[in-house]
């Protein structure tokens, strides 16, 4: 099973190669992995209708229970060979559908291919947490498709609407599945089926957020906006995704765990309620379109009602009648959609006013349109006659509620059978006052897979037959009835029997009357659901924009306090009501008088920041700050931490300084006394109410602390260093997201330098025509050398010559050359001592660079690009993928971020040995010493060519495509 659904995502990879050499026959190749796990279902099909299941299982998160598993029984055998045998003719038929020269071609292969893995996946996933990843995996290709002509609004409208109100209901999901998992105490999903957790409130609750998530995805009313407006996308897509995979999947899961909680009391009321509307109303709006994809749109929106009806209906024969409608209406809508392109293809349009005589000009086209739309109004000998009787019968025999559903159901199909007529004759009868359409004629090969799926449906009808044993194993996991329903074409006269006639009948008369009913449908039309939604989302943006305004006033202490604020009511609402101070130890005030004098000068440095009006000076202070907290580490006997803040301080105060030379010296915000009044305290408020928290959070441990036993695990490895271990070994997952974090914010910030491009000759001397940054000052001293009276008898930086004499600094040239690579060499020590001394990758990372930042400092923006030849991202992209690497390496022994140890023997250094922890921590080298290069390019080098631009003293960039800096 695994290696099919990668067989999709691999051969989706290579969708774009495949094209480039075959063109749009590339789409025969992609079909082979659907053909293959059709293939693959088939001779699976025996053990499935027996009750024997095939599973697959990889422990993915052990500690909670989570694992990558998959499942196929009797109910994913059938979605199996749906989302693969349909996925497989869609293919097919995308070489027809499809020009070689059609724009993005390989994009749409690979993305539909891969939404095909995707599916099988979902419907083959046996854990919530699989499920719902897989699932927005299916929203995700689905958006992609949906939009794949980004050129028209109407198309990435519907594509944002679809992942929109979908991902929505998909959160809703995750969070029932979250607290279905805690309260069965399993996330497999045939553990929780064969088990079901008792009846509880969170249950209640977790199943109506499942079922959320359910509705939304197949387009259930008030969900079902989406679907029509997705007709947007190709007809292959609408055939594929709309009427045999995506629609399906919210249908699919309710019928999953219809045995385990149709019995919960909420669990009913939504499904039969709001699938009878579904089923009525989007059968009532398809009577009054005039697009052939709009009226199968609305009644694939009418048929999912029914269909969720059927799958939640909690009872055998109901379940029974649901999974042979699941399968003809995969048939007949899929291949009606097929034949709406094949229509749009030849005649150039879908509407149906404009469309006549279709039927004679092609034939075979309207004859396979037939047999489908006979299917779908359940004529017999077909499938959807064989489905229907099936739920007409188990409706009749239920209960109060289900004969009030049987109702709506008779109802809705008195409207199928409408707008299948108004399909039928829009698309192919000969209309009066209007010219026989022109068509051009249908090769065989692009009729082909509608055909299959019309002739499946007929050859299915009396043959249902062979299906009962298979959709029994599925239904007979509900409690079984007195008289267990049989699938058959025939169960002769009776009240069944009539219902369909009445139902043929009314929609005969339905389409009869076709004018009168389309102009009552639309005289009593509410607004649709799309425009509310519009309505709803231009509101949402007023409504954000009024907020933005009166909040977002450019005042960042102001943006401050109100966090504070926030944060403050918050935390004194809970400390009010918990009172969590109740029986906790006393705080020490210090372990040793030393820690108390050094938190005196912290405080005032950082009180001193109120009463300055310099920039410089309160970013002074404020480091002061950070090296009074790193004072207070080394005090307390924690050399890592503390080795960090001072590292870490550092670099802040040098960017700190390098952005204040674009700023005013002074602060221009005028502060009120009032103002003043209010804000400090509420800043110690909220230092009081984070020092209390803390404190309340430390008297609160209950549990033995963990410091022991890691410690001894770390020296058991014959380490010393505990930090570090901690950051690459035994926590190394924080480490991983935490080094992504850095990565992405560095990138953020610095893009906002950078308008277009990202990679600049800055170290390019040839396009300097006069002074650099360096070089130029307001004004000029007098009665001092100039020239090179005072300049250095030797240039000791790689890019002197690029400074004016009378700026430069031998001291400090010669102390950045002199102190340069022992810099780089500190930086590796500290990397590769880890294991035993205070260091890490981070602490190296900043260490090194600093070396490169003194470089920049002594000669500017060229000596920094002498120093660093290479971009930034070289290094930020190579650390990031050396500590993904080393991570997925450890699958080789079961786990990701499994630490191994390579012991070894060189001839002059001896014994040695080399940890994965290591390598992962050089990639922490590495990826921070690219966020601060790439920090210092851009808030120095590149505030340097500004101001050399602004003064006149840059020649034109020799590459044309870099793009300015915003201002």
């Amino acid at each position: 099973m695994i290696v099919l659904i990668l067989c999709h995502f691999v051969l989706a990879a290579c969708a774009a190669p495949l094209v480039r050499r075959f063109g749009r026959y590339a789409f025969v190749v992609l079909a082979l992995p659907p053909a293959a796990t059709t293939a693959w279902a088939v001779t699976r099909w025996s053990g499935a209708e027996a009750g024997r299941a095939v599973t697959w299982s990889w422990e993915w998160i052990g500690t909670y229970d989570v694992s990558a598993a998959l499942r196929l029984d009797a109910l994913a055998e059938l979605m199996v060979l749906l989302a693969a045998g349909v996925g497989m003719l869609v293919l097919l038929y995308c070489a027809s559908y499809f020009t070689d020269d059609s724009p993005r071609l390989a994009s749409f292969a690979g993305n539909l291919l891969a939404f095909a893995g995707a599916m099988l996946a979902l419907v083959l996933a046996d854990d919530l947490i699989s499920l719902y990843v897989f699932w927005e995996l299916t929203t995700v290709f689905s958006y992609l498709l949906i939009g794949h002509s980004s050129e028209r609004k109407q198309s990435r409208r519907s594509a944002l609407q679809a992942l929109t109100v979908t991902t929505l209901g998909g959160l809703a999901m995750l969070v029932g599945f979250l607290i279905l998992g805690e309260a069965a105490g399993t996330y497999r999903i045939s553990a929780i089926v064969a088990d079901p957790p008792e009846t509880t409130l969170a249950v209640s609750v977790a199943v109506v957020l499942v079922l959320c998530g359910a509705l939304a995805k197949s387009a259930i009313w008030p969900f079902s906006l989406w679907l029509p407006n997705a007709m947007a996308a190709p007809t292959p897509v609408s055939a594929y995704l709309h009427a045999a995979a995506m629609v399906k999947a919210g249908v699919y899961l309710v019928a999953r765990l219809a045995p385990a909680f149709a019995d919960v009391p909420v669990w009913r009321p939504v499904v039969l309620v709001l699938g009878g509307a579904t089923m009525l109303l989007g059968g009532w709006r398809a009577l009054r379109l005039n697009d052939l994809k709009l009226v199968l749109a609305y009644g694939t929106v009418s048929q999912l009602g029914f269909l969720l009806v059927l799958a939640g209906a909690g009872n055998r024969n109901a379940a029974l009648a649901a999974a042979a409608m699941i399968l003809g209406h995969a048939l007949f809508k899929a291949a009606l959609f097929l034949v709406t392109g094949i229509v749009d293809h030849a005649a150039g349009t879908r509407d149906l006013r404009a469309l006549s005589g279709l039927g004679r000009t092609m034939p075979y086209v309207c004859t396979v349109a037939v047999l489908a739309a006979a299917s779908m109004a359940a004529v017999p000998p077909f499938i959807g006659f064989a489905a229907k009787e099936a739920a007409f019968d188990a409706l009749l025999h239920g209960g109060a509620a289900d004969r009030w559903a049987l109702a709506v159901v008779v109802a809705g199909s008195v409207l199928t059978v409408a707008y299948t007529l108004r399909f039928v004759w829009g698309a192919f009868a000969r209309k009066p006052g209007v010219a026989d359409t022109p068509a051009h004629r249908t090769g065989a090969a692009f009729l082909a897979p509608p055909a299959v799926l019309a002739v499946a449906g007929l050859v299915l009808g009396p043959g249902v037959g062979w299906t009962d044993r298979l959709f029994a194993a599925y239904a007979d996991t509900f409690p079984a009835p007195a008289h267990p329903y049989h699938l058959a074409l025939w169960h002769g006269f009776g009240v069944v029997l009539l219902l369909s006639a009445l139902a043929w009948a009314g929609g005969a008369l339905l389409f009869a009357g076709r004018a009168a009913v389309t102009r009552l449908s639309r005289r009593v039309a509410w607004p649709t659901a799309d425009g509310v939604f519009g309505h709803l989302l231009l509101g949402l943006e007023r409504v954000a924009l009024q907020i933005t305004g009166f909040v977002q006033r450019g005042s960042l202490s102001g943006y401050l306090a109100i966090t504070l604020a926030v944060v403050l009511t918050g935390q004194l609402a809970v400390l009010a009501t918990d009172r969590p101070w109740d029986g906790a130890v006393a705080p020490r005030i210090w372990d040793v008088p030393l820690q108390g004098a050094m938190a005196v000068l912290t405080c005032a440095a950082a009180l001193s920041c109120l009463t300055v009006s310099r920039r410089m000076k309160a970013v002074v202070l404020a480091g002061l700050t950070g090296y009074g907290t790193a004072l207070l580490f080394v005090v307390q006997g924690a050399p890592d931490l503390a080795l960090t803040q001072f590292c870490v301080e550092t670099v802040s105060m040098i960017v700190f300084v390098l952005v204040l030379r674009r700023l005013p010296v002074r602060f221009e915000e005028s502060i009120g006394t009032w103002r003043r009044a209010l804000r400090i305290p509420v800043a110690l408020a909220a230092a009081a109410t984070v020092g209390v928290t803390v404190w309340v959070a430390g008297a609160a441990r209950v549990a033995e602390p963990a410091g022991a036993a890691m410690v001894e695990e770390v020296a058991h490895h014959g380490l010393k260093d505990v930090v570090a271990t901690i950051l690459v070994d035994l926590r190394a997952w924080d480490t991983m997201g935490e080094s992504a974090v850095l990565a992405a914010a560095a990138i953020g910030v610095t893009s906002l330098i950078y308008l277009h491009r990202r990679g600049e000759t800055s170290g390019n001397r040839e396009e300097l025509q006069g002074e650099t940054a360096w070089a130029m000052s307001g004004r000029r001293l007098t009665g001092l050398p100039q020239g090179d009276d005072t300049a250095p008898e030797r240039s000791w930086l790689a890019a002197g010559s690029t400074l004016a004499p009378e700026h430069r600094s031998v001291v400090f040239e010669v102390i950045a050359r002199l102190l340069f690579h022992p810099i780089l060499v500190l930086s590796l020590y500290l990397l590769f001592c880890a294991e035993n001394m205070p260091g890490g990758g981070f602490v190296a990372g900043l260490v090194a660079g600093l070396g490169l930042i003194t470089r920049y400092l002594a000669g500017g923006r060229f000596e920094l690009a002498e120093a660093a030849p290479l971009q930034p991202g070289l290094f930020t992209g190579l650390g990031l993928f050396v500590s993904t690497a080393v991570a997925l390496g450890g699958l080789m022994e079961g786990t990701v971020l499994h630490a191994w140890t390579y012991h070894g023997h060189l001839p002059v250094f001896g014994d040695y040995h080399l940890s994965t922890s290591v390598l992962f921590d050089f990639g922490v080298y590495l990826l921070v010493l690219g966020v601060v290069l790439d920090i210092v390019r851009a808030l120095g080098a590149k505030i340097d060519r500004q101001i050399e631009r602004a003064a006149g003293q840059l020649g034109p960039a020799p590459d044309a495509g870099e793009g300015e800096p915003t201002r």
